[in-house]
């Protein structure tokens, strides 16, 4: 069974928590359409990606 050898310090143990934090999405503003979408992903409103159209656009 492992079992620590030495005690794990609170700066330590701080240190690897900080990763755990929840962060704020991104966004960033579409060229073309001036909207906020998530970077590397699908505008689904156009259907454009990385200029190609990608997707046909939803109606509505």
């Amino acid at each position: 069974m492992a079992v620590p050898k030495r005690k794990v310090t609170r700066s330590k143990r701080g240190m690897r928590r900080s990763a755990d934090a929840l962060k704020n999405p991104t966004y960033v503003e579409d060229k073309d359409s001036g909207e906020l979408r998530r970077p590397h992903h699908i505008d689904l409103k156009t259907g454009m990606y990385r200029g190609r159209q990608v997707l046909t656009p939803k109606e509505g």
